[in-house]
């Protein structure tokens, strides 16, 4: 038995009763938006909101600034300087983390998805010196030991291995994973906006200011950077952001992560299998298309936003204008530019809104290029036993109800200055017609 082979023409069809047929042209996707359905609210504000007291900015869970010594040994932080600009400190020790302000920190993971030993056991991976040093460090120092040999047994209560029954010492042999291991998060620093009055009035992407988000965004690149230098075996990093329990987050606290594996994944080596025959297919059937399609809903100079079609929820596509396939590589102008319209979509759709913030780049052995480009998806349906049963995905959300939604949204947004103002809106946008120059025949 054959399958159709869809052209990415037949990308997205509407049928005479308003049905829009939608079909991914990167992963073979099935999706139908019914009609009738996308004027339904997407956003779930709190219920029964309690008043806040002062404590509560800085003591509401284990990743609020309070709390330094509840996570992992800290492997950076990003602060503002006295000038002005984003700086990175590295390897403090506990007695030297009051003297910053840490507006976003990186630190291991207490439950990796790729664990240490992982990459030990499989592959003979050994942590490097400067890691090595860094670890020796922080055990010499006293306050430092204890924190790793209480991080140590928080870990192995929870997963059941008694670790109220070990000595310090056996505790210790687990300490590399807290230093070497390769999956990190990076946590900001509030958990409630700067003046909130409730519980509803989480600090989210959107409700930072572009500069704020920039250094987020910067501060992840560069621990993206430091993971793939320090493990020799792993070809990718992937990065994510869960923001709210249904897209699941375990904190209602806003941070990424980003786990070092040892493959492509399947999504990634479909995408190359198609890459291969095509070179140009991101421009083709990605912003091309949409831009055919009146689904580009903003840009600048540095990257361009369009509606999705063919995801399971609805879907906003950011790509990169680069030439650079490598995010690390990018230029701060490059990555502002990503930065800037990545916080203008959290911003558009709100902090109610449950979403996943999905990255894609160039894996470090792959041989030809490909864009750097972030997923945005809205987590407001539930998949049932329709999906489960045919594979095509009922999506609440159309392409051109996204495209209103947040065209909508952004207009206001940049009127009233809470998100860039050079970002180009809808018919402000110029056509996009291979605007993505990762492919070298376009960069003549």
């Amino acid at each position: 038995m054959t399958f159709p082979v869809h052209s990415y023409r037949d990308a997205i069809t509407t049928m005479a009763d308003g049905t829009i047929k939608q079909i991914n042209p990167f992963s073979g996707t099935q999706v139908w938006t019914v009609p009738g359905r996308g004027n339904r609210p997407i956003s779930k504000p709190v219920k029964d909101p309690q008043p806040l007291t002062d404590e509560d900015f800085t003591h509401s869970c284990a990743f609020c600034e309070a709390f330094p010594l509840k996570t992992p040994p800290e492997k950076s932080r990003m602060i503002k300087g006295h000038d002005g600009d984003w700086h990175i400190l590295r390897g403090l020790l506990p007695s030297e983390m009051d003297q910053t302000q840490a507006y976003y920190r990186r630190v291991p993971n207490l439950f990796e998805i790729v664990s240490y030993d992982y990459w030990v056991k499989n592959y003979g991976f050994q942590m490097d010196s400067e890691t090595a040093f860094q670890m020796g460090r922080y055990l010499a120092d006293e306050q430092g030991r204890q924190h790793v040999i209480d991080i140590v047994r928080t870990r192995m209560n929870a997963s059941g291995g008694a670790g109220d029954t070990k000595t310090d010492e056996e505790l210790l042999e687990l300490a590399p994973t807290y230093f070497a291991g390769g999956h990190d998060v990076i946590v900001s620093r509030r958990h409630y906006e700067d003046g909130a009055t409730n519980t509803s009035q989480l600090a989210s992407s959107g409700t930072m200011t572009p500069d704020e988000h920039y250094g987020f965004i910067a501060f992840t690149i560069d621990s993206m950077r430091d993971l793939y230098e320090r493990n020799r075996y792993a070809p990718y990093v992937v990065v994510f952001q869960n923001w709210l329990a249904p897209a699941g987050a375990s904190f209602d606290h806003l941070h990424k992560q980003l786990v070092a594996i040892d493959e492509r994944g399947v999504q990634t080596d479909m995408e190359i299998q198609k890459l291969r025959t095509n070179p140009n297919m991101y421009n083709e059937w990605g912003v091309n298309y949409a831009s055919y399609k009146n689904l580009v809903i903003a840009e600048n100079d540095y990257a361009i936003l369009i509606a999705g079609f063919g995801h399971r929820y609805p879907t906003m596509g950011l790509y990169s204008k680069s030439a650079t396939s490598e995010p690390w590589l990018h230029t701060p102008e490059e990555i502002r530019g990503m930065s800037d319209l990545l916080h203008a979509c959290h911003a558009a759709a709100g902090p109610d809104v449950a979403c996943n913030e999905e990255w894609h780049h160039k894996p470090v052995d792959l041989d030809i290029p490909m864009p750097w480009r972030i997923n945005v998806k809205w987590r407001v349906s539930t998949l049932a036993g329709f999906e489960g049963g045919t594979k095509v995905y009922v999506n609440t959300l159309s392409p051109y109800n996204i495209r209103d939604r947040v065209v909508s949204a952004m207009y206001r947004l940049r009127a009233e200055g809470r998100i860039d103002s050079t970002i180009r809106i809808a018919t402000e946008c110029t056509p996009a017609r291979n605007v993505l120059k990762y492919n070298p025949a376009l960069n003549v």
